[in-house]
């Protein structure tokens, strides 16, 4: 029965100048010590705890000091299981759905990348995908362990947090250790249990509504519905393959004329990994309450045609993960929505509301940072192979939230009108790389916001439209995709903005 969870495993990097948490399963009753030693075999931490409910979570005094070559001993009725080649340093939690899950071996530099990169103090651990816990998961689970940054290894760590963890490596030079949990195309609803989701209305609503999509399908039924859609999808696959083998110079929207859309979503149902609170069952409380350092987070795009309250739910999202893994002042490193829309697809602005909703969330989170990538993005594909621009502006984000010297992208402060203008005040000077500033726009008493001209007058940004004689409103970048010209003396992008 004694048995310390997975991540307790060799090579594992446990977080620095923190209490750290060690638990895992043992009769209830029985009594589990945890020693954790140097490379010289001296006591740096110690304590012990009593098993109840057939689990075991025991803390130990903080480390300071990062370092290598550690051992954890964890010992309970005579039992002893020891993790070897354990470290000291800094731990992330990377989170999130299909942009944060991106591998590394399907980002840009990922064929060359595995192949020469030798870092083992870069150590990931990625959390099985599991949506339903059962003895599959169990085995995944036991399977489960750290990898380290060697040649051959890395293909599978999220591309993101890849270079965010190699950046850091290079700026700090102290072990980091990253946890990667996610699943592709998930809200964020997935992320939080049920009792996260009772505190808001919104959540309220996502599950009021799955409950009615779910109906009172068996588990049977739904395996069916879900057969039958991973076959759908294939063939879809399959048939769309064979289309662009005959018409390379097919568009994916000249594919999508001819085929047909592709068959998303898949149905609803109690094994769907798509269900609010599940996700958060299945893998996020399998590595919690392990000691974080911080936590990254990339997701969005599901919910941007869902909800006018993605801040509403993003904010509780942090509430319940910090509750989760004990750490009210673990920062939060959340992803900006970057550029993109469908070939041929209109722009509902809901892509642009997500990113403005990512910033009120910011405001309202304390020790949270906003990372803007709104100069990246692709047309026509919602996941960007390149994923080193958002890791390594992430990683300045985190340097800068330490104390440390890093680049930052101006941002908007505040707004005045005068007369028939409205000046935008900025956190710092801007240059335009084109002929005029673009994606500026004002709007007057009745909110109809109108193209604008612009003057840049160094932290100022002074705005008229001919159409608008007492403008009140302004906004920048409010598109789901185009190219933005205006930039900081840093090189960094003007984060979008929304003054109301």
């Amino acid at each position: 029965m004694f048995k310390p969870a997975p991540i307790f495993g060799d090579s594992c990097v446990l977080a620095r100048g923190r209490e750290l948490r060690v638990f895992g399963a043992a009769e209830a009753g029985e009594t589990v010590s945890a020693v954790l030693s140097d490379a010289r075999g001296q006591v740096l931490s110690e304590g012990w705890c009593l098993a109840r409910e057939g689990r075991f979570e025991l803390c130990l005094p903080a480390v300071d000091e990062a370092q290598t070559g550690c051992t954890l001993t964890l010992t309970c009725a005579g039992e002893t299981r020891t993790a070897h080649g354990v470290a000291i340093g800094l731990v992330f939690l990377a989170g999130g759905q299909s942009n944060m899950e991106l591998e590394l071996q399907n980002a840009d530099e990922g064929t060359v990348l595995p192949g020469k990169h030798d870092d083992p103090l870069v150590r990931y651990f990625n959390v099985p995908k599991s949506a339903l816990w059962n003895e599959d998961a169990q085995c995944a689970e036991d399977a489960s362990h750290w990898e380290s940054i060697r040649p051959g290894t890395g293909r599978d760590m999220s591309a993101v947090a890849y270079f965010f963890a190699m950046k850091l490596r290079r700026a700090l030079n102290v072990p980091i250790g990253v946890i990667d949990c996610y699943w592709g195309g998930t809200s964020v609803t997935a992320w939080m249990d049920r009792e996260a989701l009772l505190r808001t209305t919104e959540g309220k609503r996502y599950l009021d509504e799955w409950a009615e999509r779910a109906g009172d399908k068996t588990m049977e039924q739904f395996r069916a519905e879900w057969k039958a859609f991973e076959e759908g999808c294939a063939d879809w696959d399959r048939r769309a393959g064979e289309l662009r083998a005959q018409h390379p110079e097919y568009s994916q929207q000249q594919v999508n004329q001819v085929m047909g859309p592709y068959p998303w979503h898949p149905p609803a149902g109690p094994g769907s990994p798509y269900r609010p609170g599940g996700l958060c069952e299945t893998m996020l409380k399998r590595v919690a309450p392990y000691t974080l350092s911080a936590m990254l987070y990339y997701q969005g795009e599901d919910d941007a045609p869902r909800t006018l309250q993605y801040d509403q739910l993003l904010v509780q999202l942090v509430m319940r993960w910090r509750e989760l893994f004990r750490g009210e002042d673990v920062p939060f490193l959340n992803m900006q929505l970057p550029m993109w829309i469908d070939a041929g697809a209109e722009d509902d602005g809901t892509w642009a509301r997500v990113r403005m909703a990512q910033r009120r969330a910011q405001r309202l989170i304390a020790r949270s940072e906003l990372c803007c990538i709104i100069d990246c993005g692709e047309y026509n594909n919602i996941h960007p192979t390149d994923k080193r621009t958002p890791g390594e502006r992430l990683a300045d984000l985190y340097l800068r939230h330490i104390g440390l010297a890093a680049p930052v992208c101006p941002m908007a402060v505040r707004k005045a009108t005068r007369g028939s203008s409205l000046t935008v005040t900025l956190s710092a000077p801007v240059r335009c790389t084109g002929d005029k500033p673009l994606l500026f726009e004002v709007a007057g008493e009745d909110g109809q916001y109108v193209p604008a001209e612009v003057e840049l007058r160094g932290t100022e940004l002074v705005l008229t439209a001919d159409a608008v004689q007492h403008p009140v409103a302004a906004r920048y970048a409010y598109v789901a995709f185009a190219h933005v010209n205006v930039f900081g003396e840093n090189g960094l992008p003007l984060e979008p903005f929304d003054l109301r």
